[in-house]
Order: structure tokens, then sequence, then C-alpha cells
């Protein structure tokens, strides 16, 4: 597989990975290595970053596209994100209230699509 498809896998920045990496292929045997006894270079990079947009996203409790409205769009490292969280900037709280509400509507909206299908389930085991 391409080196920016592992690097996905890994939840790893693929500019930070060493060169061998980035200018190679990964089969999937080697990919089930990395992930099963990962080198030095992957549990560094893993634990300092710098990490992909959507991790940094994750661990800042917002949405991909939160971080580029508010100017982020290069990859932080734990220490950056860690600092952040701690200055909690109001773009921050805001986009962090944000995705809670958005977060609680999508379960609102799944528990009706189940409860819909629940009933159709229901009215055609009763018509049998």
């Amino acid at each position: 597989m391409k080196p920016a498809t592992a690097a996905k896998k890994l939840d790893v920045y693929l500019p930070a990975t060493p060169a061998e990496f980035r200018e190679g292929t990964i089969t999937r045997e080697e990919l089930a290595a990395l992930q099963a006894d990962p080198p030095e270079w992957l549990r560094t990079l893993r634990a300092e970053g710098p990490h992909p947009k959507n991790l940094v996203a994750a661990k800042l409790g917002v949405s991909n596209s939160a971080l580029v409205r508010n100017g982020i769009t290069e990859a932080l490292t734990t220490a950056q994100i860690n600092e952040l969280l701690e200055e909690m900037p109001e773009w921050l709280s805001v986009e962090r209230a944000k995705q809670i509400e958005v977060r609680r509507e999508e379960r609102r909206l799944k528990s009706l699509r189940e409860d819909k299908r629940r009933e159709r389930e229901e009215a055609e085991n009763a018509d049998d």
C-alpha cells in the first residue's frame, strides 16, 4: 500500500515519518508488524506528534472544519494541543459546545430512526 494509506491506518502524520517509510510501499504484513510491535519512531510519533488533523480535532473535541475555521491548518504536537486545552481560547470553547450539540443531535436522530425501524418490524410481524 502507499505510505499515505499506511500512515492513515497507523494514525500518524505522514510528513513526520522516516524517509524510508514515506518513500517505499508497505505490505499488509509490514503494517501488521508495525501495529503489533511499533518501532521507537512510531511510539514517539504517536505520543508526541505532530498529529494528523483528525487526531488533533478529536483530542480538542472539535471537528476538522472547526480547526480550519479557526486557522489551524498544520499538524500539532501533543504539547501544542495540551497548551490549547489549558488556555481554552474562546473559539475552542465555542467549537467544543457546537460539537457537543452536533453529537447530541446525531444521537437523537439515530434513536428516531431506530424507533421507526422497530415500529416497521413490529407492523410487519403483526401482519404475519
